[in-house]
């Protein structure tokens, strides 16, 4: 098991800028805003509260848990909900407990295929519907998982992201019903990972799995994206209220009561006042919202220019752009002719950090490549802040030097000798 691609591109890029180059940081997926101080103040207020806490999650955080998802059309009851040190450990507990094999989209955030494989399971792959990303095509994934139980195979599971992380796409509400639909006819459980949910750039209606397949859809969350609190590691996860559902959440507190115990007690007491949705922090929320739409689409007009195949970013803060109608002349002038290898030219020759298509589970030749925008936003808080503020962020002069920058790094990259 080698480290994480996107944690790892973060390692190299920190070292080489401590090195002192000058990286233009695309490639990891942080949310590159600073903390709201009434979140600092409540995590500094629980900082004594250093006892084991209940390894479901305290009852006041789990009951806003609960009313984050009710106020969001999911009703929910605290019993249901489960709360861990980030949503990745709960994601791995739940792939654990459910057993057997897991279908997921391809291409798919790096770590679903990583702790399938750590639990001793190959991941069963199945193409998301043109043009969209983060849930498997319903008829593939059908003729997917016959065949595989045809061969003694044992799927029991499939995942769905919403919106997607790498694509930044909105699975279309006909997409996640069908699959749903899918689901139940193959007897598998849903896990709906919704962790960039309150990023969806448009309003309208969300298509949560859970929606339509609520006694076989498990739903996580956590606040690292929508209130970029990556380092506190706080997650919940809302389990079916079905039979099928209490059982699976007993079989991921037992499993969590040996692998975490319990989430933090101070970050518990955080989540406990953001997951309330306090008009100040859905204040955050809106402009989180504006600054991550504003500069995704920006920068995929900025490689849709360079030559690049791009989908317009519906939410999170991705971008999936293709170099493939460029790779004649990339082979000639820079020998690529993987997504590695176009991720490595723009390292070593521009300074420009991205991720290669390969990482999400695309063919290795591909010239797919995952960009996260966030590093766009300015190297200092006070820069952040700003840009956070701005109704228009992308005309604030660092920003528009990033990206013009990255326009002349691209411009560079394809020209010819």
């Amino acid at each position: 098991m080698t480290v994480s691609a996107t944690l790892a591109a973060g390692e190299i890029i920190a070292a080489r800028r401590a090195a002192g180059e000058e990286v233009l940081a695309l490639a990891f997926g942080e949310a590159g805003i600073p903390v709201h101080p009434l979140l600092g103040r409540r995590l500094g207020q629980a900082a004594a509260e250093s006892s084991y806490g209940p390894v479901a999650g305290i009852r006041p955080a789990r009951e806003a848990a609960a009313g984050y998802w009710t106020r969001r059309g999911l009703p929910t009851e605290s019993d249901q909900v489960l709360l861990g040190p980030g949503s990745k450990p709960l994601l791995f507990a739940v792939l654990r407990a459910v057993g057997g094999e897991a279908v997921i989209p391809r291409p798919a955030w790096v770590s679903y295929a990583a702790q399938a494989e750590m639990i001793g399971r190959d991941p069963i792959r199945v193409d998301a519907p043109g043009g969209e990303g983060g849930v498997p095509d319903a008829e593939a994934l059908e003729a997917a998982v016959r065949a595989a139980r045809a061969e003694g195979r044992d799927p029991r599971l499939v995942v769905a992201t919403l919106p997607d992380n790498p694509t930044g796409r909105l699975a279309s509400e006909g997409a996640v019903k069908a699959l749903c639909e899918a689901a139940r006819e193959l007897d598998l459980f849903i896990l709906a990972d919704e962790i960039y949910r309150d990023l969806v750039f448009e309003p309208g209606a969300f298509p949560s799995p859970a929606g339509w397949a609520p006694e076989r859809t498990v739903t996580t969350t956590a606040l690292s994206k929508n209130y970029a609190l990556g380092g506190w590691r706080i997650g919940a996860a809302r389990f079916p209220d079905s039979p099928a559902g209490e059982l699976l959440r007993e079989g991921v507190r037992g499993l969590a009561s040996e692998l975490w115990s319990s989430a933090p007690m101070p970050m518990q007491h955080a989540a406990a006042y953001a997951w309330s949705d306090p008009a100040e922090l859905t204040d955050r929320l809106v402009a989180s919202r504006r600054l991550h739409g504003a500069v995704a689409h920006r920068v995929a007009e900025v490689f849709a220019e360079a030559g690049c195949e791009v989908d317009p970013p519906q939410g999170g803060f991705y971008v999936w752009p293709d170099a493939e109608p460029l790779r004649g002349a990339l082979e000639a002038r820079w020998s690529v002719r993987t997504g590695a290898d176009l991720a490595g030219v723009l390292l070593d020759e521009f300074a420009v950090g991205v991720l290669p298509g390969s990482a999400f589970g695309t063919d290795a030749a591909s010239l797919r490549m995952r960009v996260a925008v966030p590093g766009l936003y300015g190297s200092s808080d006070a820069e952040r802040l700003a840009a956070l503020a701005s109704t228009d962020p992308t005309a604030l002069p660092w920003v528009a030097e990033a990206l013009e920058g990255l326009r002349s790094k691209l411009a560079a990259l394809t020209a010819t000798r």
